[in-house]
């Protein structure tokens, strides 16, 4: 029988011994908060619907008493005085989100599956230096990204952003926790039937992975989605539609509801990810885990 049919098989027979009013207060307390951590998304959604007096109304409202799409008409309008296609932004930001989280995807994953299933000198003290540079901010490692971004002649290219983005030590971190969980058992019984290493790493760890690595994707995507790469990236045709919408935000108070457009687009796109992933990565997580 397969694992992940007596695993779902082992859930269903559980049940939970609990009242009615407590169902009730649960979810009375769950829905209370849901609401309260909802609240700026639906503040962000209204107010890129709100007209100016609406947007600068003191003190603000929470729903839009007249919506209009104006702020979105003068945000094309911008985009298209720009001497750079409002599309190049796109394709370059989408260039950069796509291969920086494929990239790290797999370059975590291979640094950490013999981090986690084989054993050679220097193993423990490696981990331990991965664990301590997630001490470290962003902040602290910029002039050293930029510094070796410059050696390799990567600057004010993609690259300068796509390479750093390769080597987050949180995405190492993770794969390497997860894959710890796998029976070596089963990567013993793939090595008696003649599988090399790549075809495990490919075929059985990666698989089995799936709820980490879909995480990954969520928390990678976010990063690369809102950076603009100002420091790395200096040519306009270059530059991330992050950066384009920062010129509209930072252009005024006559900008202000494109501004409040702009940050919507910007949000949906990651938040999208997120509810479509979500519900993928909680059903993996109920039926490919596995423990010896």
């Amino acid at each position: 029988m397969p694992f992940s049919f007596k695993l779902r098989s082992k859930l269903r027979s559980k049940r939970v011994n609990r009242s009615f009013w407590g169902s009730f207060g649960l979810f009375t307390v769950l829905a209370f908060f849901g609401a309260f951590m909802i609240l700026p998304l639906v503040y962000a959604i209204n107010n890129a619907f709100k007209p100016l007096d609406e947007i600068f109304l003191f003190p603000p409202t929470l729903f839009v008493r007249n919506p209009t799409f104006n702020n979105f008409i003068d945000l094309m309008n911008l985009l298209g005085e720009s001497w750079v296609p409002f599309s190049r932004y796109i394709f370059n930001t989408l260039f950069i989100t796509l291969t920086g989280v494929i990239g790290h995807v797999i370059f975590a994953s291979a640094a950490a599956f013999p981090l986690a299933k084989h054993r050679f000198p220097g193993k423990k003290a490696l981990f331990q230096v991965v664990v301590l540079s997630l001490m470290f901010t962003p902040a602290v490692t910029a002039i050293p990204n930029y510094m070796v971004m410059s050696w390799l002649g990567l600057i004010d290219s993609y690259w300068a952003v796509i390479v750093p983005a390769f080597s987050y030590s949180l995405g190492l971190y993770l794969m390497k926790q997860f894959m710890e969980q796998m029976p070596d058992a089963l990567l013993e019984a793939a090595k008696i039937d003649g599988a090399s290493e790549y075809r495990i790493f490919w075929t059985i760890v990666m698989p089995n992975v799936k709820p980490a690595w879909l995480t990954l994707v969520i928390l990678q995507f976010q990063i690369l989605w809102g950076t603009d790469g100002n420091g790395f990236i200096y040519s306009e045709q270059l530059k991330s539609l992050h950066f384009a919408a920062n010129q509209i935000i930072y252009g005024g108070i006559a900008r202000a509801g494109a501004a409040a457009a702009v940050a919507l687009i910007l949000m949906s796109v990651p938040i999208t990810l997120f509810v479509f992933s979500q519900s993928k990565i909680i059903e993996t997580m109920a039926s490919s885990g596995m423990k010896e």
